[in-house]
């Protein structure tokens, strides 16, 4: 049986846009395994797999059901070791760990204020009307007056990719020569943002930038199968 994997979407089912599907989409490509997507809106994740988890994703291998993007990774490369390592080793692990706060507490908040209104029109009314209601009541303010403030940090959080950027000029990926799962846990920040808003958040000169097209390119391109926001 191929493996459900509960995809976060909006209106659209053909544009999922949460990172942290995004990074369990990459690693079962990495591993090489089909799935079969379960397009899931936000109302609807309470529901999925009896409730098992208030996000996704959430992936059903045969019995297993198994929620959080980290964790998902870890079974795929226990339950799969012959497969490609997504952390090579127990040092890759460690380091993985340390990305995924890294990204939480720099990328994700400042990519969030970005698109949040963007975000907002990709849900449905239904949706769109929780996705408001939560999102107003977690920043004590509207939608639109967070997005008011992303021009005035853009610099600030372009300076705060700088150990990402000098570390990449050193090698072509987190990983090393090759990606690992670090490497999608940045990458799935990022294609949110790509996804859900045209807001620029990089200059094209940045060399994080070309990381990021290499990551696009990775398993057939699938990360380019969901176009940019126009």
């Amino acid at each position: 049986m191929a493996i459900l994997f509960y995809d976060l979407v909006g209106h659209d089912t053909e544009r999922p846009f949460s990172p942290h599907c995004w990074k369990t989409k990459m690693a079962l490509a990495h591993k090489g395994l089909t799935a079969t997507k379960v397009p899931t809106r936000f109302l609807e994740v309470p529901k999925v797999e009896g409730g098992v988890s208030k996000t996704v994703p959430v992936i059903r291998d045969g019995e297993r059901v198994l929620a959080d993007s980290f964790a998902i990774a870890l079974y795929l490369d226990e339950a799969y070791p012959e497969r490609p390592t997504l952390f090579g080793g127990e040092g890759g692990k460690a380091m993985a760990r340390f990305i995924e706060r890294w990204s939480q507490f720099t990328i994700h908040p400042y990519i969030a204020t970005v698109a949040l209104t963007d975000l907002h029109e990709m849900q449905d009314e239904t949706n769109g009307r929780y996705f408001r209601e939560d999102r107003e009541r977690r920043y004590g303010k509207r939608l639109e007056e967070v997005v008011a403030g992303r021009d005035a940090g853009l610099a600030g959080f372009r300076a705060s990719l700088e150990p990402l950027r000098s570390m990449l000029t050193y090698q072509p990926f987190i990983g090393g020569a090759s990606p690992l799962f670090a490497d999608y846990i940045v990458f799935g920040a990022l294609q949110w943002g790509r996804i859900a808003s045209p807001f620029q958040l990089l200059d094209d000169s940045d060399n994080i930038v070309r990381w990021f097209e290499r990551c696009l390119d990775l398993h057939g391109g699938i990360g380019r199968q969901v176009a940019a926001a126009a």
